[in-house]
């Protein structure tokens, strides 16, 4: 069965009701679900450039220009999409019983010796866009490195004109740092 557009925007919206969701989650995928998706995106933000993967919500990578790069919905853009976008965000970290206890009151709370919680912001609208839960000292995860290439030609069966190295470049972004304290 194909859904529609409205059906899509419904199920994203969480405005469906619970044995539509299970209908759509448990048939198979529309042949051309992800573009209603993509449509979607699109028309929900206020930039022109073409959205190319969903990366969470807010957070999509885009073709601007010849590069892809992450974007928030508000138009922040975090840079290329294979550095990881958490080191360019506002970071807070609850490192303190009573930074814990804001959000986990009483024995529920995780002992800050052994555990931070990261909670990562848009530094364009303040959206936050993700939390994580590490070891003290632990180095920032990068969740997710799509290879939008492979996606677009293996699954979609329509390759983008302009196919990119597929690596992980974090730790440019570092580089860069070192190179400015240096300076």
């Amino acid at each position: 069965m194909a859904y529609t557009k409205e059906d899509l925007k419904d199920l994203f919206d969480a405005r469906l009701p619970w044995d539509k969701v299970m209908s759509i989650m448990s048939k198979p995928k529309d042949d051309d679900r992800f573009e209603k998706y993509i449509e979607i995106l699109q028309e929900r933000v206020p930039w022109p450039e073409k959205i190319l993967m969903p990366m969470g919500e807010h957070l999509n990578v885009v073709q601007k220009g010849s590069e892809r790069i992450v974007k928030c919905d508000c138009g922040h853009e975090f840079g290329d999409w294979r550095k990881n976008w958490k080191l360019s965000a506002l970071i807070f970290v609850r490192d303190t019983p009573e930074k814990m206890e804001e959000i986990y009151p009483g024995f529920k709370s995780p002992d800050p010796e052994l555990c931070e919680i990261r909670e990562f912001y848009c530094p364009g609208c303040g959206t936050m866009l993700k939390v994580d839960s590490a070891p003290v000292g632990y180095p920032i995860v990068f969740d997710i490195l799509p290879d939008i290439d492979g996606f677009y030609k293996e699954w979609l069966g329509k390759p983008l004109p302009d196919e990119k190295e597929f690596k992980d470049m974090s730790d440019d972004v570092i580089k860069e740092w070192k190179e400015e304290e240096n300076e």
